[in-house]
């Protein structure tokens, strides 16, 4: 089935007093073109983050962004006690051995000095907590998965109406395609008959008429081209990978096809109408390129 590449994932797990955000985003691209934000505390597994994401994501432009929320009240850093007062007591020496005035405002002053707060503390990755980030990552990947294949939906319903479309219109050259034989046939008599004092050999005539309708027929690129749009709806339906880059090339070659059957179509209602199928292909060929 078909995924598009287009697709978005979140997810948010909690681990003691932290609140573990993951967002994944993701667009169409030829390959898979991934960039992350990665909260330093998870650096380390970062390697192990892109390898997840590019053995499920395939191919597209993919945003990965994992970052922590904490209480504030855990954030704040703790005044060291002890600092403040050895800087008191060194100030009040100070004061009383120079002759200084001791400061108006004793807590301006001492909560400016240096180490009179500081969070020394280095956290540490723990097996239990990087457990439950990487739950949250698959999570948000399962999530951006489903919405691929929800606007993938879409797409291959996009897709067939086209292709009916394109089909319906291929059956409808036919009987012009059948009456431009006997146009041919009268415009070229009519031509000879035109000029004064021409003979023709009708024998020589059929010859000629047979060969330059050979020359136009179609029915080869009408047969590739039924061929192409049956494959065209067997792939959509197939699973694997990689269904979005087949589906291309199919497309350029019923675009081929399509070009071919322009060029030998002399009749103004046969080429309106592969005007119109050239139309309803080019709206393919966009919406292929957001399939995976």
């Amino acid at each position: 089935m078909i995924q598009s590449m287009t697709g978005y994932g979140k997810s948010v797990a909690t681990f003691k007093e932290k609140k573990i955000n993951v967002e994944i985003k993701s667009l169409n691209s030829k390959s898979l073109d991934l960039s992350t934000r990665i909260t330093p505390l998870y650096r380390e597994k970062e390697m192990e983050i892109r390898q997840l994401i590019a053995k499920t994501m395939e191919r597209g432009k993919i945003d990965f962004s994992i970052w922590i929320e904490k209480d504030a009240s855990d954030e704040v850093a703790p005044i060291n006690t002890a600092v403040v007062q050895a800087y008191y007591q060194q100030i009040k020496d100070i004061s009383k051995a120079v002759g200084i005035p001791e400061p108006t405002d004793w807590f301006y002053t001492l909560l400016r000095m240096p180490d009179v707060t500081t969070k020394n503390e280095v956290e540490e990755l723990t097996d239990e907590e990087w457990a439950v980030a990487l739950q949250a990552i698959n999570s948000a990947i399962d999530d951006l998965i489903a919405f691929r294949k929800q606007e993938g939906k879409a797409l291959q319903q996009k897709f067939t109406e086209k292709i009916n479309n394109i089909t319906n219109l291929l059956s409808s050259i036919e009987p012009y395609e059948k009456s431009r034989v006997e146009k041919i046939r009268q415009n070229l008599i009519k031509g000879l008959e035109s000029i004064p004092g021409v003979d023709y050999d009708k024998n020589r005539l059929e010859q000629e008429l047979i060969y330059y309708i050979e020359k136009l027929d179609i029915s080869e690129e009408k047969q590739r081209l039924t061929n192409h749009l049956k494959y065209f709806r067997e792939t959509m339906n197939e699973e694997g990978h990689g269904v979005g880059k087949k589906l291309g090339f199919i497309a350029q070659e019923m675009g081929r096809e399509i070009n071919t059957t322009g060029s030998k179509s002399n009749q103004a209602e046969m080429q309106n109408i592969v005007v119109k199928m050239k139309d309803e292909l080019e709206q393919i060929k966009e919406q292929v390129l957001n399939a995976l």
